[in-house]
């Protein structure tokens, strides 16, 4: 009779072994997942980092903000922001132009341009009072309650001013004028004199009709606006920092 040993060696193929300790391993292993899933739902998961909302700037005024005769993307809101943000800064610059608008007209409306919140305002009210020959204590008056709503909300601003054209006689281009100083001085905001600086006696910079600028008359404002702009970003402090 063959021996266990023969047996074993004529089988066709080896007998399995068992490895030692394989399913003690497998078991511990096994215990460890669990636990560390169990801590893994135990711990709250960090919501993620929200990022900052952008500093928003509304820009106030009439056809010269509203972009007349421009496509959307060359109107001066969307170009200011273009050139803000090109610089790093987190900004958005809201288009509150109506064209037409007086400083009255706006007066009117502020409180729904208001209506999502500002951080800033760039104030444009002036030129269709000039040209309509307002008288211009009208005009200023409108623009006082303006200036005194944005601080009373603690909304910074900056005046963005408008010059009565000579054909209208010196002592109404007297009187117009004298309006932006004055209110800027009252309120203690920055202003940028002449919204227009540098396009109004250029035909180049203008549409057909000879009062709006077109792209590249918006290019010349922003440009000359920029750094009163930049100012006013800047009061902001981090809200506003440049991405770097």
């Amino acid at each position: 009779m063959p021996s266990e040993t023969a047996r074993e060696t004529a089988l066709p193929y080896p007998r399995p072994r068992s490895r030692p300790g394989g399913y003690g391993h497998r078991l511990a292993f096994l215990q460890l997942s669990a636990v560390l899933l169990l801590a893994a739902l135990a711990c709250p998961a960090r919501p993620a980092a929200k990022e900052t909302p952008p500093l928003k700037i509304i820009a106030f005024g009439d056809s010269l903000v509203a972009g007349f005769g421009l496509a959307a993307d060359a109107a001066f809101p969307a170009v200011l922001e273009k050139t803000l943000r090109a610089e790093g800064y987190h900004v958005t610059v809201v288009n509150a132009g109506v064209s037409g608008d007086t400083a009255s007209g706006g007066q009117a409306r502020l409180d729904w341009a208001l209506t999502e919140g500002a951080d800033g305002v760039i104030l444009e009210l002036g030129a269709n009072d000039m040209l309509r020959g307002v008288d211009p204590e009208v005009t200023k008056a409108a623009l006082d309650a303006i200036l005194g709503e944005l601080k009373a909300r603690n909304i910074k601003v900056l005046i963005a001013g408008m010059k009565a054209a000579s054909s209208l006689g010196q002592d109404y281009k007297t009187r117009f004028d004298a309006i932006y100083p004055a209110l800027a001085k009252k309120y203690d905001a920055p202003l940028y004199p002449f919204f227009l600086e540098g396009v109004a006696g250029e035909p180049a910079l203008k549409l057909g009709d000879g009062l709006h600028p077109n792209p590249a008359g918006v290019e010349r404002i922003v440009k000359g606006i920029l750094p009163d702009v930049r100012a006013l970003v800047e009061q902001f402090g981090a809200k506003a920092a440049r991405s770097e």
